[in-house]
């Protein structure tokens, strides 16, 4: 091929190369992943902890390599809580380091689709339990959004992109909450943790909170605005806090769902947490919202897929809001969540179970 023929040829190939770049920086977010076709996309967290969950972590990240994702979010906890350290120190690293972090930047950097990162409280919250070193809670978690949030794209040997929250000139220091669309539906992250969400220790805890959850809210809004704005056909929001939406549900509710907890007895009315005002503020977006929705988080380490979200108009459950709760330490499993747009439900959740890290369960 020569001369004009061949450089006609090239002319329109740089022109296919570029079309696939403005459909989203590759597959991620248009092409393979174009409105009206189903796809899938993983979650985990809660992992690595332990020296066992370092080396059964990576089964995990092979297990979702080999299946078609569009891309992967860890909700946070990629480390122990510091206190578990000093449980069991022989097969816990120690958390905070710089080694820790790095060692886990690394084994995401392994992950063959994109990968984003939502922090979780063990991540910077927890770390002034550290005994061995004196670390800042604030300094860590400064160090975490240089490291994983230095530029607006995904982790990931496949990146895509993102946008940040960070774009804002009101919330500049808030890079980890992000917002991506693929085969027209809306993600979100939202920086809520654990560990009460870093409120009631100090004064200066108390400030970084109230400035995060302000954020937070305000990130939440612009999700469902501009899901609304575009026509998405869902909502999948991301953090690594369990809220606590029982702590909203009406007393009716919380009796029978604890009536075969043998000594457990919840107090009513319950007792006010640092997350109150964001899941009051979720309930109002959702009372204007009738689009599949749902909620992706770790914390409290155990499976579940469920509609806890009670409105505070109609006294409630949202059938069109469904929370689902990743595997956490010491299971080290990961949830596959299928998007179809032809589902009038759009998302169907699996638990990804990796044979080589299933549990004997059997008596020897």
């Amino acid at each position: 091929m020569v001369g004009p023929q061949r450089n006609r040829y090239f002319s329109a190939f740089r022109l296919a190369v570029l079309l696939l770049m403005s459909m989203g920086g590759g597959c991620a977010s248009g092409g393979l992943h174009a409105p009206g076709r189903a796809f899938e996309f993983g979650g985990v967290g809660d992992a690595p902890y332990t020296r066992q969950q370092e080396k059964d972590f990576p089964n995990v990240i092979a297990a979702m390599n080999r299946a078609d994702l569009a891309f992967v979010v860890h909700i946070g906890d990629f480390q122990a809580d510091p206190r578990e350290y000093y449980r069991q120190p022989q097969d816990i690293a120690l958390p905070c380091t710089d080694e820790t972090f790095n060692a886990a930047l690394g084994l995401f950097q392994t992950s063959k689709h994109p990968f984003v990162l939502t922090p979780g409280d063990n991540d910077w919250t927890d770390c002034h339990f550290v005994k061995e070193r004196k670390f800042d809670p604030l300094e860590r978690l400064e160090k975490l959004r240089a490291m994983y949030y230095s530029q607006e794209r995904s982790l990931g040997q496949r990146t895509m992109p993102v946008v940040s929250q960070a774009q804002d000139g009101r919330y500049t220091k808030f890079r980890e909450n992000l917002r991506w669309s693929i085969g027209g539906v809306t993600f979100v992250t939202l920086h809520t943790v654990g560990s009460n969400d870093n409120f009631g220790r100090t004064p200066e805890m108390d400030a970084e909170h109230a400035e995060r959850i302000a954020a937070n809210v305000a990130w939440m809004e612009q999700a469902f605005t501009t899901a609304n704005a575009d026509g998405s056909l869902g909502l999948v929001i991301f953090t690594q806090a369990n809220p606590g939406f029982e702590n909203h549900w009406t007393p009716d509710l919380v009796r029978r769902y604890f009536r075969n907890f043998v000594g457990v007895k919840p107090p009513i009315p319950p007792e006010p947490t640092a997350y109150d005002h964001f899941i009051e503020a979720l309930a109002d977006k959702l009372d204007n919202y009738n689009k599949p929705t749902a909620f992706i988080h770790g914390d409290t380490h155990l499976f579940r897929i469920d509609k806890p979200l009670i409105s505070r108009m109609t006294k409630r459950a949202f059938e069109n809001f469904t929370r689902v709760e990743t595997f956490g330490n010491p299971a080290t499993h990961w949830t596959r969540v299928v998007v179809d747009p032809a589902d009038p439900q759009l998302f169907t959740f699996k638990a990804g179970i990796v044979p080589e890290n299933v549990v004997n369960h059997r008596k020897h």
